[in-house]
């Protein structure tokens, strides 16, 4: 799935909340999106955890 691709389904999943549930609930549904992006990003080995941590506490 490209970006594009990605981003229009998000777009309209958060649309779709945010006109039936209101606008803290679409809020809400971003967040934990946003976690669950972070986390496959993980899993697919995209992002290193080790180096964010270092940088986190000061070491490069």
């Amino acid at each position: 799935m490209t970006s594009a691709r990605f981003c229009i389904v998000v777009g309209l999943v958060l649309g779709t909340v945010w006109a039936f549930g209101g606008f803290w609930r679409m809020l809400l549904v971003a967040v934990v999106a946003a976690v669950a992006f972070g986390i496959g990003r993980v899993l697919d080995g995209r992002v290193d955890i080790v180096d964010w941590a270092g940088r986190l506490q000061g070491r490069r």
